[in-house]
């Protein structure tokens, strides 16, 4: 269980470094910052909005879909469909 806090606490510190670089964003708007300076700070703020997601997606494989797959029956075709659609929909994105 304290495993879990920390990885929560590990997620939440990420969430809060990503919200700090958008208001950045919104600063640098605020400031009429030169716009390829501004596009810059868009396409940090997106690689980390990825990693996260990776991240997420990574941990929601190795837990909630490897035990449904152990433990087979439809919520075993229900998750990998529930985790091929994520996928599609990151990569689209």
């Amino acid at each position: 269980m304290a495993g879990q806090k920390t990885h929560k606490d590990d997620v939440m510190a990420r969430l809060r470094r990503i919200e700090g670089q958008v208001r950045g964003l919104q600063r640098l708007v605020e400031e009429d910052t030169y716009c390829i300076d501004v596009l810059t700070q868009v396409s940090a703020v997106t690689r980390a909005l990825q990693s996260f997601a990776l991240r997420m997606l990574d941990e929601h494989m190795a837990t909630c879909v490897s035990t449904a797959v152990a433990e087979g029956g439809e919520e075993r075709q229900r998750k990998l469909k529930e985790a091929s659609d994520a996928i599609a929909r990151l990569v689209r994105s």
